[in-house]
């Protein structure tokens, strides 16, 4: 990566030398699932260009929450990034998109199928004129579908709503876009395969991820109950359909989370609430009986936990070393993490825009993550990227 004299420099600095260092990112995608990969990318090093159109990203008007007058959706995963505002309407603008394709190293896209095409911007195009270019397209349903892809209806697709929620109830959706961010991790990995077959082979190709898959694949022992032995999941509240006892569970004050993974956690807990019989009880002692006769046991246990609270509880039996938890708010749980030293929120950026954001969960001893840049406002950095893509380029090829 170069730049072609000292006004473009800074569109390249970075604090620290990332894994990613040098690697420049296309950043056509929007909403959640390309932004956040495109934000891992930043993350690690990269640079990362976000492309707009003249009205933004949509999910800066998805208000509230709000901070100042900042979505804390797009807060959330567009930090680390250049901004540039093109319209591909415009000709001049269209070149200029064009161009940074040409330069990136990657480009992530995440328009319907086949709606880049009439731009010059699908992957076949700027192939040719990038033959090495990692080229990652995000869909809801596959490159060949083209339905808008939306997490909501993923999860409803996809089976995943028919499995949350009360057995008697109504199917709920999860309580965040799961699939979008974990296609969003599934592209970056991809990604990341992609380049480094490239440094081996000087090859670029194209990563495809869509919402549908990864949601199957997301759902594991679901997914593949029903692929492997034809079993087909239901709704069970809280309850683990292989497990037991894992799931809340009341005390004489609030609620515990309970997660025996295996018979000697269950001996831990049976000798902690003083029902050492239980270990003698064939229908008890084991897990496949246990999971069998779980309407047997529950209410012994349930009589057995109302004898202390919750928070009682939870300091007995994690002191014996079984998986136990009370249910946080979201608060709660950020503070936690901060109590247990792990350093939950980055602030990035500075001067008078310093933005609080949740922190990678990545940790490289040689290569650490880097917060440089605030998530950036609109076209923050058009001038600075059109200085660049107007220079002659360095040299031919992808920018590196």
């Amino acid at each position: 990566m170069s730049s072609e004299n000292v006004t473009t420099e800074s569109l390249f600095e970075r604090s620290g030398e990332g894994p990613l260092a040098g690697v420049v990112v296309a950043d056509f995608s929007r909403v959640l699932a390309g932004p956040y990969a495109t934000m891992m990318l930043a993350d690690l090093g990269a640079t990362v260009i976000k492309v707009e159109g003249p009205g933004g990203d949509d999910t800066r008007s998805w208000k509230p929450p709000v901070r100042g007058d900042d979505a804390t959706y797009y807060l959330s995963v567009n930090r680390n990034k250049r901004d540039v505002v093109l319209d591909f309407g415009v000709p001049e603008d269209l070149a200029l998109a064009q161009e940074l394709a040409r330069r990136a190293d990657v480009v992530v896209e995440n328009f319907k199928p086949g709606g880049l095409a009439k731009f010059g911007l699908d992957y076949e195009t700027v192939r040719a004129g990038n033959p090495s270019v990692v080229y990652a397209s995000v869909t809801g349903f596959g490159g060949h579908n083209p339905q808008p892809g939306y997490d909501l209806l993923v999860q409803g697709l996809s089976g995943f709503m028919s499995l949350t929620g009360a057995p008697d109830g109504p199917p709920f959706r999860g309580g965040v876009a799961i699939f979008d961010v974990m296609t969003g991790l599934h592209t970056t990995i991809g990604i990341l395969a992609a380049l480094r077959h490239r440094t081996a082979t000087g090859e670029g190709q194209q990563v495809e991820t869509n919402l549908l898959s990864s949601a199957l694949s997301g759902m594991v022992n679901q997914t593949s109950g029903y692929v492997a032995a034809g079993n087909v999941p239901t709704r069970m509240g809280n309850e683990h359909p292989s497990l037991y006892p894992y799931q809340p569970m009341a005390t004489g004050e609030g609620e515990l989370i309970i997660a025996c993974g295996n018979d000697r956690q269950f001996a831990v807990l049976a000798e902690a609430v003083e029902r050492p019989e239980w270990l003698e009880d064939e229908r008890f002692a084991t897990a496949v009986p246990r999971n069998r006769h779980r309407k047997e046991l529950e209410p012994l246990l349930l009589e057995a936990l109302s004898h202390r609270s919750a928070q009682e509880w939870y300091a007995l039996l994690t002191e014996r070393g079984l998986p136990c938890a009370p249910i946080n708010s979201v608060a709660q749980g950020v503070q936690l993490a901060e109590q247990m030293g792990l350093d939950p929120v980055a602030e990035v950026g500075s001067g008078d825009r310093v933005v609080p954001t949740v922190a990678s969960p990545l940790r490289l001893s040689r290569t650490p993550v880097a917060y440089d840049l605030a998530p950036p406002r609109l076209g923050e950095d058009s001038d600075l990227v059109r200085a660049w893509l107007s220079a002659p380029p360095a040299g031919e090829g992808s920018a590196q």
